[in-house]
């Protein structure tokens, strides 16, 4: 065990960027993840690094852009709509093969919604958000221990596949406080990987490195997205994870990340003291996808249920994960209201009598 700290979840964010070597990070004001910058601001000065409110989401997500590009470990953070506001640039920075984390403290929308937790920016990361073939490498914690976890190896994902990595939490993880089991090793940026590629000097080198997206001729724009893609499918072999509850028995399988997971957790044990055998797949990289445990399982349990805070995001990659070999149910709730426990005990019950719980 390294250090333990109670924290709220967003200063353990902020605590976690700094403790793996993150020295610079540019953001603007959004509710509910402010206590990220605040908190950051205040530590930046104390180990030589660069804070930056910027003027706006658009900027910040620039500049990031600019101190990755120089080979330092950057970090961005916003909820929801500040989020939409960088897409450009997120898509900017997969094209350069720059890498960087993204912290998005998932509020209710569309629009300006609400403050409250929700889990309906899953296409936005998962799928793209900004423009052109590109992915961004997204981690799901489940509690705020394992969300600060999930930060320091952020920047370690990044450095390895020359990707923005997205951190996507919720305002519950956001706010809440747990005690974080901080790793006793704080990261020496002087000691990391040289990044031969940054634009950080010539050095020495006969030549100036270019940071770059543009691609005039076709064939060559086609080379740098299929390079790509082959790193993809490489990350896809090297980092999926997830977590399995109770699977080896299980006839009814939930399906949840985050705070959903949280949810469930509660609703199968409620449902195991009923003598229903419920499990539980907990994916952790929301992409890559975790394909192994689904294809494990699939011929042999009764349903699947999808349990989101959003109207059905996730759920169209449990479908696809099963590929028709069980019914897959779905179970939300949207615009900042939280699954209860009993709602999902019922339609783990539903499935269990082999009805239709939509």
């Amino acid at each position: 065990m390294g250090e333990l700290i109670l924290m709220k979840g967003n200063e353990a964010i902020a605590e976690a960027a700094i403790r793996a070597g993150c020295r610079f990070f540019a953001g603007y004001p959004i509710t509910p993840q402010n206590e990220v910058p605040e908190y950051i601001s205040k530590r930046m000065p104390e180990v030589g690094g660069v804070f930056v409110q910027a003027e706006s989401e658009v900027a910040a997500i620039n500049m990031v852009y600019g101190a990755a590009g120089a080979g330092a470990r950057a970090m961005t953070s916003s909820s929801s709509p500040g989020i939409s506001l960088k897409q450009e640039g997120i898509s900017y920075m997969a094209g350069a093969d720059l890498p960087a984390v993204i912290i998005n403290v998932v509020r209710a929308g569309p629009g300006l919604g609400g403050i409250q937790a929700a889990q309906s920016d899953y296409f936005q990361a998962t799928k793209g958000g900004g423009h052109g073939d590109y992915r961004l490498i997204v981690l799901a914690p489940g509690s705020v221990n394992e969300l600060a976890n999930m930060v320091m190896d952020a920047f370690d994902i990044a450095d390895r596949w020359r990707n923005p990595v997205m951190v996507l939490a919720d305002a519950v993880l956001g706010q809440m406080m747990e005690p974080v089991d901080f790793p006793e090793e704080i990261v020496d940026p002087g000691a990391l990987p040289k990044k031969p590629w940054a634009t950080a000097g010539m050095k020495g080198r006969g030549h100036q490195n270019v940071v770059n997206s543009l691609y005039l001729h076709p064939e060559e724009c086609e080379a740098s997205n299929l390079d790509r893609m082959a790193r993809y499918k490489k990350a896809t072999e090297d980092e999926t994870r997830w977590e399995e509850v109770q699977l080896d028995d299980a006839d009814i399988v939930l399906v949840a990340y985050g705070t959903s997971s949280r949810v469930c957790r509660n609703a199968l044990d409620q449902a195991r003291d009923e003598g229903l055998k419920v499990g539980m797949i907990r994916p952790i990289t929301l992409w890559p996808y975790p394909q192994e445990p689904f294809d494990r399982v699939a011929g042999d349990v009764k349903a699947f249920i999808a349990v989101e805070m959003s109207t059905g995001q996730m759920v169209e990659d449990v479908k696809i994960a099963v590929n028709g070999r069980a019914p897959v149910h779905f179970h939300g709730r949207t615009g900042g209201v939280l699954p209860k426990v009993s709602d999902v005990v019922k339609v783990i019950r539903t499935a269990a009598e082999g009805s239709d719980t939509e």
